[in-house]
């Protein structure tokens, strides 16, 4: 079953994130993974959660998204993203 991974993003180092951002395509591709979105605009329609980065990311299943995240071709990623950012990242399972 498709699943999505949605991750809320507060980037406090543009230039280091920036860097994550050119490489982490081909990794997610390798796990089936693709963008849905990728920040871009967005407007809050109800309640009070004002994010200001989102990116959706759908795989085929809850295990390519497991995978993705504790694989060996992240975990360099990561590293660099984590100091660049503050996420919250949840993994949903879709219709």
């Amino acid at each position: 079953m498709t699943a999505y991974l949605i991750a809320q993003t507060e980037i406090h180092d543009h230039e280091i994130y920036d860097k994550y951002k050119a490489q982490v395509l081909p990794v997610i591709q390798k796990f089936g993974g693709r963008f849905i979105v990728r920040g871009g605009t967005l407007e809050v329609l109800e309640g009070g959660w004002q994010p200001s980065r989102l990116v959706v990311i759908e795989f085929p299943s809850m295990q390519h998204i497991r995978d993705w995240f504790a694989s060996p071709e992240y975990a360099p990623l990561l590293a660099l993203r984590q100091p660049a950012a503050v996420d919250s990242l949840v993994a949903v399972e879709g219709c």
